[in-house]
């Protein structure tokens, strides 16, 4: 079984930042991918940037340039940082752990991105 906890959401300012932070336990290692996803109201899920099992990361159009996902294998945590955000940028952000057979979500943490 594999938990997950989200934090780091909050209100912003457009062009503020954000760090958010997405620590795993339970039986989760550092081969397994991650990466965050966010939901905004009325919105499907949307992948914002993954980390493979190789260390590989992707971004979305939408945050490249913007965001940088990381990893810290020895905390079982992975970060998103989050720069020059836009009102579009709030929503509610997940992150998931591909398991071998399923994938887990955490709980979600909101992002607003408003003045």
């Amino acid at each position: 079984q594999v938990q997950l906890v989200e934090s780091g959401g909050g209100l912003v300012q457009p062009g503020g930042s954000l760090r958010l932070s997405c620590t795993a336990s339970g039986s989760i290692f550092s081969g397994n991918a991650m990466g965050w996803y966010r939901q905004a109201p009325g919105k499907q899920r949307e992948l914002v940037a993954m980390i493979t099992g190789g260390g590989n990361i992707v971004y979305a159009d939408s945050v490249k340039g913007r965001s940088t996902l990381s990893r810290d294998n020895a905390k079982n945590t992975m970060y998103l940082q989050m720069n020059s955000l836009k009102p579009e940028d709030t929503a509610v952000y997940y992150c998931k752990v591909f398991g071998a057979v399923r994938g887990y979500w955490g709980q979600g943490t909101q992002v607003t991105v408003s003045s």
